[in-house]
């Protein structure tokens, strides 16, 4: 990833939580990742941590309409994704989307705390202030269905290095970048 695809992030993800009124702690962590696929245009996302205590977790994120983040899962970490702003288009299944792979055509989860069942693989979209509570286990994809999109993530203790299993081998969770200019926020990488 490039320096200044990551400051340009940086940015507008400023520029959409002012617009918004989301006011930021001091020194949060920023992390702006394109997964190591050199795509952040469509494969892109901007994480804040809010808080990381050993028992919960809280981020803010922001992407653009055609970033997606790609279909991932979790062994320990239990979150609710919520749409803070903007509409969000999320894809679950209940295990690992192997090309033959049997899967379910639906089943059990949460959206806005009831109990629901969510169709296996089929997109569906949370408006502003909506959210789905995904399982340890539960493979999840999501990206913005409106042009900008700010996205809370509320979850157990967090452990990017460790947790984290994309169902593309290529994927990384934190790229390297290549320091084509001076970096604006340090990012957890650095």
């Amino acid at each position: 990833m490039r320096r200044s695809t990551a400051n340009r992030a940086h940015r507008e993800a400023l520029a959409c939580f002012t617009r918004h009124g989301w006011a930021l702690p001091p020194r949060p962590s920023w992390d702006i990742t394109d997964f190591g696929l050199g795509d952040f245009d469509h494969k892109g996302l901007v994480l804040i941590t809010l808080a990381s205590e050993p028992e919960y977790c809280e981020k803010l994120m922001y992407a653009r309409r055609d970033q997606e983040t790609p279909c991932h899962a979790h062994a320990r970490k239990k979150e609710d994704i919520i749409c803070r702003s903007g509409e969000l288009t999320l894809t679950l299944w209940p295990s690992k989307p192997d090309p033959g792979a049997r899967q379910p055509p639906a089943f059990r989860g949460r959206i806005n705390g009831e109990p629901v069942d969510i169709r296996t693989g089929v997109p569906f979209t949370l408006a502003a202030g909506s959210r789905v509570t995904i399982e340890p286990g539960v493979w999840h994809a999501f990206r913005p269905a409106s042009d900008e999109c700010i996205i809370g993530e509320v979850s157990t203790a967090n452990d990017d290095l460790a947790d984290n299993y994309f169902a593309d081998p290529m994927i990384g969770r934190f790229p390297g970048m290549e320091e084509d200019e001076p970096s604006v926020v340090g990012l957890v990488r650095d």
